[in-house]
């Protein structure tokens, strides 16, 4: 079965994504590198609190409905334990399969920051660090939490401010809303190659350091 990142993009969006990372690096020596992964972190509590959420109104109901057959009476406490681990037991593997469900449990915070954590672990373990001139840049989406998070290295980040980079951020956010992720990832990378060309032109003996497109 594939995963959220392989289901992500169809074949034809990332050869056509390929492509557009290729052009844009004709123009400049920087390192241009999208990268999709199924999502930043497992989040276990939010799997509990949405198990929990589902598990404890229809326990109180199933005790209630079931306990008038049985001599222990409509509100026994046993009973609604029982009733709530066996619920619980069933409705925490379907929330944490279930990726529309188990994000309205999501605090949008936590997501945040576990986004911004997974990319900078991804920039580091893919080695965009390690560009000849200090000017790769992550591209960074996560599909499960619907978010977006651009990462350049030091050679970079001291010429180009963090609104240009929110503007590219919003064009792949706006796209993948759309259901048009695989233009917007172009639009963004097209974008990100025209800010590099100021500060980064391409030059004769640039060699293509890094992946042009990474599904995890």
């Amino acid at each position: 079965m594939a995963t959220l990142a392989q289901s992500f993009l169809t074949p034809a969006e990332q050869e056509k994504i390929t492509h557009h990372v290729e052009q844009a690096e004709k123009l400049t020596s920087g390192e241009i590198v999208p990268m999709i992964v199924s999502q930043s972190h497992s989040y276990p509590l939010a799997a509990v609190a949405g198990a929990t959420f589902i598990s404890l109104p229809t326990s109180l109901l199933a005790a209630h409905l079931i306990g008038g057959y049985f001599w222990i009476g409509p509100d026994n406490m046993w009973l609604f334990l029982a009733c709530f681990i066996l619920l619980f037991a069933l409705s925490y593997p379907l929330v944490q399969r279930v990726s529309w469900l188990k994000r309205r449990f999501l605090l949008p915070k936590r997501a945040a920051e576990e986004v911004q954590a997974g990319a900078v672990q991804a920039f580091f373990r893919e080695r965009l660090y390690r560009t000849r001139a200090q000017n790769g840049i992550l591209l960074y989406i996560s599909v499960f939490e619907h978010r977006v998070w651009v990462l350049a290295d030091a050679g970079i980040n001291e010429k180009i401010s963090h609104e240009q980079w929110q503007e590219i951020v919003n064009t792949v956010v706006n796209g993948i809303r759309n259901n048009r992720q695989g233009e917007a990832i172009c639009e963004a990378v097209t974008r990100i190659g025209t800010l590099l060309q100021e500060f980064f032109p391409y030059t004769e003996d640039d060699k293509d350091e890094l992946h042009n497109l990474i599904i995890d």
